[in-house]
């Protein structure tokens, strides 16, 4: 079946956010994007990894891996023409009440705000949320700028808030959010009829 791309964003020197309980961004990202390839794959769907294990896509002597990091993980999307790409992140924010997962898309795609839309409905019900988020449109992030097919990035929840961030280090709920995001994806690939 048609192409997706998971996007499991960070990777070796760059942890990405470190959680309140010490948990490293990468490392979760990773680990949700794993489990959700397991899944699409068993629903018969391609699936192809920006990275699949801890190291960046970044030279070791370059002065900017991170940006270098960010152009490598556009172009290989770019190169491989998915229908879609979800990148999987995690949220921080100063105010440690603030929790749950919400989905970001590029301002000036329609395909990736119904996107974003399925997957939202899908995270906010499956992970059973005391207070369900909207997505929401962004004009600045690189990734979402840079890439040619739909994308969004789903920010699976916070690690500045302490219980999500035990829930998002525990494997069994790694794999309930992968589930909701897959459910999602599949929703929306059902309008295209894909």
């Amino acid at each position: 079946m048609a192409l997706r791309i998971l996007d499991p964003p960070h990777g070796g020197d760059d942890p990405g956010k470190i959680g309140v309980n010490g948990a490293k961004e990468k490392e979760i990202n990773l680990a949700i994007a794993k489990k959700l390839q397991i899944l699409l794959e068993e629903e018969g769907f391609t699936v192809v990894m920006t990275r699949e294990e801890d190291g960046g896509l970044y030279d070791e002597g370059s002065g900017s891996k991170k940006q270098q990091d960010m152009k490598k993980r556009c172009e290989k999307i770019n190169e491989a023409d998915p229908l879609f790409t979800v990148s999987i992140h995690q949220n921080s924010y100063p105010d440690e009440s603030v929790q749950g997962s919400q989905v970001f898309y590029y301002s000036h795609s329609d395909t990736g705000r119904k996107l974003a839309a399925v997957i939202q409905e899908s995270l906010n019900k499956e992970l059973e949320v005391a207070r369900c988020r909207e997505i929401k449109e962004n004009d600045s992030y690189y990734i979402l700028r840079k890439t040619e097919s739909p994308i969004v990035i789903a920010e699976c929840g916070f690690l500045s808030n302490q219980r999500e961030a035990q829930l998002l280090m525990s494997e069994e709920y790694q794999t309930k959010v992968a589930q909701a995001i897959k459910d999602g994806m599949i929703a929306y690939a059902s309008t295209l009829g894909k």
